[in-house]
Formats: C-alpha cells, sequence, structure tokens
C-alpha cells in the first residue's frame, strides 16, 4: 500500500484532509492547538519530500459561510507550527481557488476555506422549511448527494495526490473524508496521524500483550454497550466509572437515592454482567463513591457504598478506596485503554478519580505498560495535568474512535485500503 513515506512528492501537490477543528475563544484564539500539533508531520514531510501543500478542514457546525467559523482565523497558529507562510483561499469551490491551486510551486502551502461552508461536504440538504414534507425532504436530499459529485471532483482537480490525516471525522462518508479518494485510486495514502490511530487501537484490539484492562467511563450505558461487548473479546479486567455504574447497581437492588439512573438499561446492565462472566471478564464498578447532596461543585459531600446511598444524595466521584483497588488492577496490566471520565469531572470537587486514573496511567506508562488513551473527557484530564505526552498513545477522534474499538469499518479508512 501506497504510504506517505515511500510516495514522491516532488512536483506534486498534495491534498490534504486535516482535522482542524479547533477551540476558538471570543477573540478567535485558539484554546487547544492539539489536533494542529498532530498533523504538522506529515504536512513537513510532503513538504521536505519537493512537493507543495493544499490543506483542507471543517471547522465547527456552520450552517453556511460565517466569519465565526472561517478558517482565516487560523492561519497565524499553522504558519508558526509549519514555519513558512500559508496562501489562503476564501472560498474552497471559487476561481480563486483553482487558481492558486494550479500555480503552487514545491514548498508552498494553500488553505481552503472551511468545507462545511457547503451543504455538499457532508451530503446534507439544508434550509429546508420546519414544515417540509418527507417527498421534499427526500428530493432535496437527492439534489445535494448529486451536487456532491461535482464538490468532490473540483477538490480532487486541485492535486495529483491525496492524504487523510483527520481520524476524527474518518467515521464520516463526507466528500474530503472518503469520496474524494476515488479520484486518485493509485496517489491515495494515510498521514501519520491516521497511521498512528489505526496502529495504537489496533495494538489494543488485535495484538494487545495481556493482562488488558479497559477503563469504560461516561454518565450512560446505552452509548456505550457495544463497545464493553466488543472489548469482552480482548479484555482481562474492565473497570466501570462514572454516572452509568448506578444502573448497573440499582439493576441489582442497590440503593442509589438521586443518582443518575438509566432504567430502562438495567435488564441490559444484568446481562452485560452474565456475559462479562461467561467471558471470564472481571469487572470492577462497585465500592465506595464520594456523593454530594445537589449537582454542584459547592454541595456537600460525603463517602459511602454505591449501594447504600442515602436518599437525596447522588454518586459524583470514585472514592480514593475504589481508586486504590482500582490502581492495583492497572498496575498488574501490561495494557490499558481508557475512554470516559469516572466521576463528574468538569467540577473540580469531583474530578480527583479522574485525575488519579490519568495519574496511574502517566506512571505505569513509563514502566512499559501500553496505554491508549480516547474520549474527550479521559484526554482533557491527561492534557490538562501535562501527561499527554506521558502515556503510550492519545487518540484525537471520540466518535471515530469508539466506531472503531466496535470494530465499524470508517469510511475515512476503507476509502484509502479500497
Amino acid at each position: 500500500m501506497q504510504t506517505i513515506d515511500n510516495y514522491d512528492f516532488t512536483g506534486k501537490r498534495a491534498i490534504v484532509r486535516v482535522d482542524f477543528n479547533v477551540p476558538l475563544n471570543e477573540s478567535f484564539q485558539i484554546t487547544d492547538d492539539t489536533r494542529i500539533r498532530a498533523a504538522i508531520p506529515t504536512l513537513k514531510k510532503v513538504l521536505e519530500k519537493g512537493g507543495s501543500l493544499i490543506i483542507m478542514s471543517h471547522l465547527g457546525r456552520p450552517k453556511g459561510p460565517t466569519d465565526k467559523f472561517s478558517l482565516k482565523h487560523i492561519i497565524p497558529a499553522i504558519e508558526q507550527k509549519l514555519g513558512t507562510k500559508i496562501k489562503f483561499a476564501p472560498d474552497c469551490m471559487g476561481a480563486e481557488a483553482g487558481e492558486l491551486s494550479a500555480t503552487l510551486r514545491p514548498g508552498e502551502v494553500l488553505l481552503l476555506e472551511n468545507l462545511r461552508f457547503y451543504a455538499e461536504e457532508e451530503g446534507k440538504a439544508r434550509g429546508l422549511a420546519e414544515d417540509a414534507s418527507d417527498d421534499q425532504k427526500k428530493a432535496a436530499k437527492a439534489a445535494v448527494k448529486e451536487s456532491q459529485k461535482e464538490f468532490t471532483k473540483k477538490l480532487a482537480s486541485y492535486a495529483d495526490c491525496y492524504i487523510n490525516d483527520a481520524f476524527g471525522t474518518a467515521h464520516r462518508a463526507h466528500a474530503s473524508t472518503a469520496l474524494i479518494a476515488k479520484h486518485f485510486p493509485n496517489d491515495k495514502m494515510f498521514g501519520y496521524v491516521m497511521e498512528g490511530e489505526i496502529k495504537a487501537i489496533d495494538k489494543v484490539l488485535k495484538t494487545p500483550e495481556h493482562p488488558v484492562t479497559a477503563i469504560i467511563g461516561g454518565a450512560k450505558v446505552s452509548s456505550k454497550i457495544t463497545i464493553i461487548e466488543k472489548l469482552f473479546d480482548v479484555c482481562d479486567n474492565m473497570i466501570i466509572g462514572g454516572g452509568m455504574v448506578f444502573t448497573f447497581v440499582k439493576a441489582q437492588g442497590g440503593k442509589i437515592g438521586k443518582s443518575l439512573c438509566e432504567d430502562d438499561q438495567m435488564e441490559l446492565a444484568l446481562s452485560i454482567l452474565e456475559k462479562a462472566k461467561a467471558k471470564g471478564v472481571k469487572l470492577y464498578y462497585s465500592g465506595e463513591v464520594v456523593v454530594a447532596d445537589s449537582f454542584s461543585n459547592d454541595a456537600n459531600t460525603q463517602v459511602c457504598m454505591d449501594n447504600n446511598i442515602p436518599d437525596g444524595w447522588l454518586g459524583m466521584d470514585a472514592a480514593p478506596s475504589t481508586i486504590k483497588e482500582w490502581e492495583e488492577v492497572l498496575r498488574n496490566s501490561k495494557t490499558v485503554l481508557w475512554n470516559g471520565p469516572v466521576g463528574v469531572f468538569e467540577m473540580a470537587a469531583f474530578a480527583n478519580g479522574t485525575n488519579r486514573i490519568a495519574e496511574i496511567l502517566a506512571d505505569i506508562t513509563s514502566k512499559g505498560v501500553f496505554t491508549l488513551v480516547g474520549g474527550g473527557d479521559s484526554v482533557a484530564a491527561v492534557t490538562q495535568m501535562g501527561f499527554a505526552n506521558k502515556v503510550s498513545y492519545v487518540s484525537t477522534g471520540g466518535g471515530a474512535m469508539l466506531e472503531y474499538l466496535e470494530g465499524i469499518e470508517l469510511p475515512g479508512i476503507a476509502a484509502i485500503r479500497e
């Protein structure tokens, strides 16, 4: 398969799909540049090997062109990290984009405006009246799908080869992530971000060193059921934390006070316990929890067993004794996957459990354990604590990572492998 390392970029224009969907404050300053930093090695590789760059990305969820979501705001950050000036096409479909890409010389860089200013990027119909009939919706969607082909063809016409380095959108069959690859049958490849993500997740799913422990956190069992069941095939231990714990506890007759619970998922929770037993996976989810008398950072707190929470109180974090028990499991593991917080991480008073997991993972990584962290809050925890470089791999794609772990073939990956 063609790779970024064996491809000859000499005199070629490479169109690269990156994920520069970075958070901006009210002054349009980037508050977290992780995704830009992640893509720089891929972009530099093309330039070093004699090629020119056409960078394309989305930013936010615009319903059409708007200054708020213009990629022009992030040009200084890209220029600084790439170490070169960048040309900007203020419309990814305009005549200027075509002219600028056609005249690019080796070593030059062009950034296209936000792909999602066009409905064709996602293939979604826009501007429909709220009372539109099903037939009108169907007709509008068909029209967008048809014009999406022209949109994709135009993007492809700018370049000689295509690189997909946007793992965060690999689970979407969008024009720039999946459809465009068909225009480059012999000149398409993954960038280093995509390669790294696939290798890291495959290392957990396909060639892990045992014992394997997964930490699955978050609020709802319903959103993690597929990943939990899929991981039973590779895991020796699974730690379940966060709000979803209380669905398991209540399903077994425990008292959970006002804690979060999906009553309609209690049967599912019981079936998960049975499946874990049948597969020989040791489940850890019960123990002491930090509870509060209101969902607030300033609430009164106490520690109690998760199956004996007083009326009116709700579980907010894993207690130190529970983390201590989990720590022993983690220190005896060879491979660890972490997805989701084990408490209400966004409130400082209830971030201790999640922060301790981040600390433990950083420490065991230094002792040779392979640690993969993915999912917004888990990534935020290791990043905020300065441990992003102290775990083996931090995944940049939340939804994409989950779907890949679930065994779903991602359109952005399939399009390159075809």
